[in-house]
C-alpha cells in the first residue's frame, strides 16, 4: 500500500504567481515612466486626457457589468490599462470629451461586446483609437511638440510644427526641407507623436521589465521590432529612424503582447510579430497613413485563432500514422 494519498481536482494543475490583477499592475507600473514624460513633455493637457480616459474607461465598464448584473471587476485594473493605453495613443491635442468617448467605444465594443475579460478577439484599447481616427481624423492628426525639441528644426520651426516624424518623412518634407531628425529626439521623446509614442528609451525600459518578470513573452516584440528592421533595409528606408518613429515600441511591448488576443503557442507568437511587421511597413510605404502599427495588430489579431490552430506543438511521443 502505498503511503500517500492522490488528490485528484479538476483543472488547471499548473498554476502561476502572476494573477491577471497583479499582471494589470505590472503592465500600468511599466509604462509608469512614458507616462510621466508625456506629462513633462506635453503639460498638463496630457495628464487631463490620461486621467479621462481611464475615469471614462472604469466607469464604463462599472455600468455594463452592473446593468448585466454581472459581477464587477474594475478593481483587476483591465479597464484602467485599457484606459491609460488609449490615451497614449492619442494626439496631446484631442478634446476631452473625444478621448471619453473613445473609453466608452474600447470598454463596450472593445471588450464587453464579445463577453468580457479574456473573450475579446481585438484589443480594446486599439479598438477605441480605430474608432476616433475614422470618426475625427483631423482632431485626431493634429499634432503639437515639446517646446525643447523644435530647437533641431532651425528655421523650418513653422514648416514641420504641426505633423510627426513619420508624416514629415511620408510627405517627403525631410528631403525637402534638407532635415535630418537627430536619433537622440527620438530615444528620448523631444518629438512629436502621440503622448505614450515619443521617449522610446522610457517605452524600451517597460518592456524589459515585463519580459523579464514573464508578464509577456519576448517573441512578440523581437519578431516585431526585427520584421521593420529588416523591411526598412529591403525598401531603402532607414531602419533606425522607422524603428524608432511612432507607436512601434509601444505597439510592440504593450499591445501586441496581450494575453487575450495574442497566440499561445511560441510559433504562433514569432508569426504573429512578424506579420504585425509586414503590415506595419506595407501601410508605412504604401498606404495612405504614415503609420500602421494600430491596424497591424488588430487585423493579426484577428489571425491568432488560425495560429495558435497551425502551430500546435507535437505531443510527446506522438508519431505519424502510416498507411
Amino acid at each position: 500500500m502505498l503511503d500517500t494519498q492522490v488528490v485528484v481536482s479538476p483543472a488547471p494543475h499548473i498554476k502561476d504567481v502572476i494573477t491577471t490583477e497583479k499582471a494589470m499592475k505590472m503592465v500600468m507600473l511599466a509604462l509608469l515612466p512614458a507616462t510621466l514624460f508625456s506629462v513633462i513633455a506635453f503639460g498638463f493637457k496630457a495628464l487631463g486626457l490620461i486621467v479621462c480616459s481611464m475615469v471614462f474607461a472604469v466607469a464604463t465598464e462599472y455600468t455594463i457589468q452592473k446593468a448585466l448584473k454581472k459581477p464587477v471587476t474594475v478593481y483587476d485594473g483591465s479597464a484602467a490599462l485599457t484606459g491609460l493605453l488609449l490615451a497614449l495613443t492619442v494626439t496631446p491635442e484631442l478634446p476631452w470629451w473625444m478621448i471619453a468617448v473613445g473609453a466608452v467605444v474600447s470598454i463596450g465594443l472593445g471588450k464587453h461586446i464579445f463577453g468580457g475579460l479574456g473573450y475579446n478577439m481585438f484589443n480594446p484599447a486599439l479598438i477605441g483609437r480605430a474608432f476616433l481616427l475614422a470618426s475625427w481624423p483631423v482632431a485626431m492628426t493634429t499634432w503639437s511638440w515639446p517646446s525643447k525639441a523644435l530647437g533641431w528644426a532651425g528655421n523650418q520651426v513653422d514648416a514641420v510644427s504641426g505633423a510627426t516624424a513619420l508624416n514629415l518623412e511620408k510627405m517627403g518634407m525631410l528631403k525637402t526641407l534638407n532635415l535630418e531628425i537627430p536619433y537622440a529626439n527620438l530615444l528620448w521623446g523631444n518629438i512629436s507623436g502621440s503622448l505614450g509614442e515619443t521617449s522610446a528609451v522610457l517605452l524600451l525600459i517597460g518592456g524589459l521589465y515585463l519580459i523579464v518578470t514573464k508578464v509577456i513573452d519576448w517573441r512578440i516584440p523581437v519578431s516585431f521590432l526585427g520584421t521593420v528592421f529588416v523591411l526598412s533595409l529591403v525598401f531603402q528606408k532607414d531602419p533606425i529612424f522607422q524603428v524608432l518613429a511612432g507607436g512601434i515600441f509601444l505597439g510592440a511591448f504593450f499591445m501586441a503582447t496581450d494575453w487575450v488576443t495574442s497566440p499561445v503557442t511560441k510559433k504562433g507568437r514569432i508569426y504573429f510579430g512578424i506579420g504585425c511587421g509586414v503590415i506595419t511597413m506595407l501601410i508605412r510605404i504604401f498606404g495612405g497613413y504614415p503609420e500602421g502599427v494600430c491596424y497591424s495588430i488588430l487585423i493579426m489579431n484577428a489571425v491568432t485563432p488560425l495560429l495558435d490552430r497551425l502551430t500546435v506543438p507535437k505531443r510527446f511521443g506522438e508519431v505519424k500514422a502510416h498507411a
